[in-house]
């Protein structure tokens, strides 16, 4: 049965609060890294809106959207990560708002990719770290929530610095970079280090006192002796990029690779690039762009903070599967919309108001269900699935493999757009049917599971057991029977 991983009642339970101080350490570390990359995906725009003159953007900087993961976040610590990675991007913004040349732009958005690499890589790992198991997906997804916001507020900025006399708004969109960039770097200097990451390194006595206060109580033994045994066990492992390849590690391998590329081929691409058109024919005009941005920002904060409020009740699955299918709903409603007015030439004519309206309205449906479930489960699932000793590695493939289909898309969605026209929605429906049927099927439920004890939904489940046995991870905690619900405690 494809429904696993859920925690009964009676399985094993760390005690702990949520407390002020681990909940104002989410926020802070969740604001900085998304922040980051947020922010430089979205200059791009500004280009697009003619915030950034085509003469000082050369073509290979315009579509680069890279970024540098590096493996030995352990032996850094994650907050140390992060630092390097707000120090890089803050660089790469001074250097880019105050460009000369076009080889200032291209370091400055090397260093963008090298920043944007080690907080993507650190982030969601802090958060599911510090984070209680019960509220671990609802911090977690504050990095996503900050992307939202983020997103919202870069294309209204970028928006009114394309009006600026004088064309040298780019530079206020490029300069502007540096408030994310300072925002990650000082909060990762103020933030605690992640008691894994500080027994990791042998700090065992500070890590203990470190988890008393995020979890707010004294009784931490049974959640710190877990945390070290899998510390113990990370120790063996000579090369975690060579162990990857091993057969217990499969269904961690191929999460990383299969997430963050079904996470791309949503198409949220092509339904935000089409929602532009569709507002300047309800009336909107010259301000078409900025009302599709803010008012399809404001979904998507909107659906994010539902998610937020749902992961932990509802569950991964629950909002994969639904979000899944309301995104396949509404690209079929598009694409037959737009296919019957704008046809294969890509003039819609005399484009009804009403019509347009109503296609607006699946659009937004569209990015809601984005919003609450491969958008912030993209990035919330693999970081809290992985064992210790592979677990930077693992991210760093997640990360590597994000980055490159999104540089990819770029690079070929207008090709698509040409050819396929309104087809090019009925391509991304294939995929999400394709994800949401891989979800339903090999996809276990992490709800409510400490992330050292993760290796039981693998264990439990009717496809992943045959790859993960009782020999590759011994119980320390919950067995789980073949219908996903906890037995007995060992």
């Amino acid at each position: 049965m494809p429904a696993v991983g859920v925690v009964a009642t009676g399985g094993k339970e760390y005690p702990g609060n949520l407390t002020p101080f681990v909940t104002v350490t989410c926020v802070v570390a969740a604001m900085g890294g998304s922040h980051l990359r947020l922010r430089h995906r979205n200059l791009r725009r500004g280009h697009d809106d003619g915030v950034v003159p085509e003469e000082v953007l050369p073509v290979g900087v315009q579509e680069e959207d890279g970024g540098h993961d590096d493996q030995p976040v352990l032996q850094f610590g994650r907050k140390l990560s992060m630092l390097f990675g707000g120090l890089l991007f803050c660089s790469g913004a001074i250097i880019n708002g105050a460009a000369k040349a076009v080889w200032m732009l291209i370091l400055g958005r090397m260093l963008l990719g090298f920043g944007i690499g080690f907080a993507n890589q650190s982030v969601p790992l802090y958060l599911s770290e510090m984070a209680p198991y019960k509220f671990r997906g609802a911090l977690n997804i504050g990095f996503q929530l900050s992307i939202t916001i983020g997103i919202l507020v870069a294309n209204i900025l970028n928006y009114f610095f394309a009006k600026i006399k004088g064309g040298w708004g780019w530079r206020l969109s490029l300069g502007g970079a540096m408030v994310p960039a300072l925002i990650i770097t000082i909060g990762s200097l103020v933030l605690p280090d992640t008691p894994n990451s500080m027994i990791e390194r042998g700090q065992n006595h500070e890590a203990r006192e470190k988890l008393k206060r995020i979890r707010g109580v004294d009784d931490v033994d049974e959640e710190f002796n877990d945390l070290v045994a899998a510390s113990d066990e990370s120790k063996k492992v000579e090369h975690p990029w060579r162990n990857l390849l091993q057969r217990k590690y499969r269904p961690h391998l191929t999460m990383a690779i299969l997430i963050p590329f079904f996470q791309q081929f949503t198409g949220i691409n092509v339904i935000m690039f089409y929602a532009p058109v569709l507002f300047e024919t309800i009336g909107f005009k010259n301000d078409a762009s900025l009302m599709s941005a803010v008012i399809t920002g404001i979904v998507n904060v909107t659906a994010t903070l539902v998610s937020i409020y749902g992961v932990d009740k509802w569950g991964r699955r629950f909002l994969f599967l639904e979000g899944g299918t309301q995104m396949l709903i509404c690209q079929a409603v598009v694409t037959a919309a737009i296919g019957a007015k704008f046809g294969v030439d890509g003039t819609p004519g005399d484009l009804p108001k009403w019509y347009a309206i109503v296609v607006v309205l699946f659009i937004c449906i569209y990015v809601a269900g984005f919003a609450w479930s491969w958008g912030p489960l993209g990035w919330l699932v693999p970081s809290e699935i992985f064992p210790l000793e592979i677990r930077s590695a693992a991210q760093s493939i997640n990360v590597s493999v994000n980055m490159i289909f999104t540089f990819l898309i770029a690079q070929v969605f207008l090709t698509m757009l040409c050819h396929l026209k309104f087809g090019l929605f009925l391509f991304f429906a294939f995929f999400v049917l394709v994800m949401s049927v891989f979800v339903y099927f090999f996809l276990p439920e992490t709800k409510g599971i400490p992330i050292e004890e993760m290796s039981q939904v693998w264990k439990s489940h009717w496809y992943w057991s045959r790859y993960v046995t009782d020999e590759d991870f011994p119980y320390r905690g919950v067995q789980m029977g073949k219908n996903g619900l906890a037995v007995k405690e060992v």
